[in-house]
C-alpha cells in the first residue's frame, strides 16, 4: 500500500477587525469551528428526541423575522452566504458507510448517493487533504472502494454513482467494526492519528440495527473517531444515541424522509471547515464589528453602542413605549408532528412571547391549533401579560389528527382577526403558520385573501412541509417570509432571520421594549441594496 505524509493546517493570520454589515452566517452561530480529532457521521433513518437546541432557533428565527415587520419599509433579510475562499476544509479521512437493507427502496437508495456526492462537492479532495471511502452494507459489508482508491473529487463522484443497494439485513454494528479494523487502516489508506486530521465516518441506515452498535460504537469513540447520527423516518433513537458522540444535541440529526436528507448537506459541509478568518468569510451574526480570532470571533460595537446581552447586536437607545402589535399563531397539530415535538412547538412560542411587551396598547398574542378541524387555544387580549399566555400556551393539548390548513387559514381571517375576538383596528395584523405536512385541502384562496386584507403572513415548515404552500401562504417578498428546516433541530437558524421582522415603528428604538433585541434594518438594506 501506498502511504501518505498528513499535510499541515495552512497558516492563521493574526486577528483581524471587520466591520460586518450586510454579512450573512455561514458556519456554526457560536463562531466555533470543531477541529477536534476523528469524526464518524451515521447517518440513519429515524427522528431524535430532545431536538430543543433546533425548535430554540427557529423560534428564534420567527421573532426576527416578526420584529422588522414593525419598521420594515424595503428592508430585506440576506439569505446564507455561501462559503468564502477562505473556507476550507481539514485534511480529513472520511468513510461513507452506507444501509442498503431491503427497507431502503431503490428511488430511497438514490437520495442517500445524491446526499453523499453533494457533501463530497464541498470537500478539498486529494492524497493530502481529505480521501474519501464507501462502506456499503447490509446482512454482509461491502466495501465500495478505499481511502486510497481516489484522489480526485471527479472519480469519487462516478464511483459513488455506480453503487448498487444490496437488499438484505441491517448489520450496523458489523458495518461500524469493519470501518475500525479495515477502512481506517493503514492498508487502505488512512493517515497516522494526528491533531493535524480528520477521521470521518458517515452511516446511513433506515432501520433498527439486527446486531448491537452501544459497544462497538463506543471503540470507535475511543479510536478518535466522531460519531453524527441523522435518523429518517421511523427511527430507533435509542440506537441512534449509542452511536452518536457527545454533545448528542450536535451529533444526532433527524428528517422525515429519505426525500429530505440532501437538505443536511449544508451541515456536513461546513463540520469539515476551517477558516483561520470567520469575520471575512461572513460566518457571524455580530450586528456591527466582528473581532475574528482563530478558528472564532467575538462583536463588539461602534461607539455610543453597547452590546446586548445576546453577544451579538448593539443598542443605543435606552427603551421606547413599545408598539401595537396583534400577532396570531396557526400551530399544526396533525399526528405527523409527534408529541415530543409539539412540545418543541410550544416551547417555540413561548420564547416568541417572552421577547414582546403584552399589554393592551403594545402587542396581544392570539393562538389557534389545526388538524382535521379548527380550535381557538385563545384569543386575541384574553391574556394581559407574558406569564399567563406561557401558561396557556403550556396548557395547549395536542390535537393529532389532519391538517387541514386552509381551514385554519380561512379561520384567522374569518375570526382570529375580528374585532370581536380581541382585534384592535389599525393595529397590525401578523400570522405566524407553522406545519410539517402537505395540507388535505385547497388552500390558494384563504392564502390570498389573508394578504390581501393585509395581514402579515409567514409559513414556517418543517420535515415534510410541502415549499411551494409554504411560499403560496408568504407575504411578499416571499424570501424574507417563508422558511424551511429539514427537522425540528435545525430550525434555530430560520428563527434569527424571523426575529428581525416583528417591528413596523419608524423609530428602531421602539422595537426594543417589543422585542429584546437590537434588529439589524441598516445591515439587512445594504444587503438589500447589494
Amino acid at each position: 500500500s501506498k502511504s501518505f505524509s498528513p499535510a499541515p493546517l495552512p497558516s492563521v493570520p493574526p486577528p483581524a477587525l471587520h466591520t460586518c454589515q450586510g454579512l450573512a452566517p455561514c458556519l456554526p452561530e457560536e463562531g466555533q469551528v470543531n477541529t477536534s480529532g476523528p469524526r464518524l457521521l451515521l447517518a440513519t433513518l429515524h427522528p431524535p428526541a430532545g431536538s430543543t437546541t433546533a425548535m430554540d432557533r427557529i423560534f428564534s428565527a420567527l421573532l426576527l423575522s416578526l420584529l422588522l415587520l414593525l419598521q420594515s419599509y424595503g428592508v430585506s433579510g440576506a439569505p446564507p452566504q455561501p462559503r468564502g475562499t477562505l473556507c476550507r476544509t481539514k485534511p480529513t479521512d472520511l468513510v461513507f458507510i452506507i444501509d442498503s437493507s431491503r427497507s431502503v427502496r431503490p428511488h430511497e437508495f438514490e437520495k442517500v448517493k445524491v446526499f453523499m456526492s453533494q457533501v463530497i462537492e464541498g470537500l478539498d479532495v486529494g492524497p493530502n487533504s481529505t480521501r474519501v471511502g464507501v462502506i456499503n452494507y447490509a446482512s454482509a459489508v461491502k466495501n465500495e472502494f478505499s481511502l486510497k482508491t481516489y484522489q480526485t473529487k471527479a472519480g469519487l463522484l462516478q464511483a459513488v454513482r455506480r453503487i448498487e443497494p444490496l437488499s438484505t439485513g441491517t448489520m450496523t454494528g458489523l458495518a461500524i467494526q469493519f470501518a475500525i479494523s479495515h477502512a481506517f487502516s493503514d492498508s487502505e489508506g488512512a493517515r497516522v492519528r494526528s491533531p493535524n486530521f480528520n477521521k470521518v465516518a458517515i452511516v446511513v441506515t433506515d432501520g433498527r440495527p439486527q446486531d448491537g452498535v452501544q459497544d462497538v460504537s463506543a471503540r470507535a469513540r475511543a479510536a478518535g473517531i466522531e460519531i453524527f447520527a441523522i435518523g429518517v423516518g421511523r427511527v430507533d433513537m435509542h440506537t441512534l444515541r449509542q452511536i452518536a458522540s457527545e454533545p448528542q444535541d450536535d451529533h444526532v440529526d433527524y428528517v422525515e424522509s429519505y426525500s429530505v436528507i440532501e437538505k443536511l448537506t449544508h451541515k456536513f459541509q461546513e463540520a469539515f471547515c476551517v477558516v483561520s478568518d470567520l469575520c471575512a468569510t461572513g460566518d457571524h451574526d455580530c450586528e456591527q464589528i466582528c473581532i475574528s480570532t482563530p478558528g472564532a470571533y467575538k462583536c463588539a460595537c461602534k461607539e455610543g453602542f453597547t452590546l446586548n446581552n445576546d453577544g451579538k447586536t448593539c443598542s443605543a437607545c435606552s427603551g421606547g413605549s413599545g408598539s401595537a402589535l396583534d400577532l396570531v399563531f396557526l400551530i399544526d397539530g396533525s399526528k405527523s408532528v409527534r408529541p415530543e415535538n409539539f412540545e418543541l412547538v410550544k416551547k417555540f412560542i413561548n420564547q416568541i412571547v417572552d421577547s414582546l411587551e403584552v399589554s393592551d396598547k403594545q402587542a396581544q398574542v392570539g393562538l389557534v391549533q389545526y388538524s382535521s378541524s379548527v380550535r381557538q387555544e385563545f384569543p386575541l387580549g384574553q391574556f394581559k401579560n407574558k406569564k399567563d399566555i406561557k401558561a396557556a400556551v403550556k396548557k395547549m393539548a395536542y390535537m393529532e389528527k389532519g391538517t387541514m390548513t386552509g381551514q385554519a387559514l380561512k379561520y384567522l381571517i374569518d375570526s382570529s382577526f375580528s374585532v370581536l375576538n380581541g382585534a384592535r383596528p389599525g393595529v397590525p395584523k401578523v400570522g405566524v403558520v407553522f406545519t410539517d405536512g402537505r395540507s388535505q385541502d385547497y388552500i390558494t384562496d384563504a392564502a390570498k385573501k389573508a394578504k390581501d386584507l393585509g395581514f402579515r403572513m409567514f409559513a414556517v415548515g418543517v420535515g415534510n412541509a410541502v415549499e411551494d404552500e409554504l411560499r403560496e401562504i408568504a407575504s411578499e417578498p416571499v424570501a424574507e417570509h417563508y422558511f424551511y428546516t429539514a427537522d425540528f433541530r435545525t430550525i434555530s437558524k430560520i428563527g434569527k432571520k424571523l426575529q428581525m421582522k416583528i417591528c413596523i415603528e419608524e423609530d428602531p428604538c421602539e422595537c426594543k421594549s417589543i422585542v429584546k433585541f437590537q434588529t439589524k434594518v441598516e445591515d439587512l438594506i445594504n444587503s438589500l441594496q447589494q
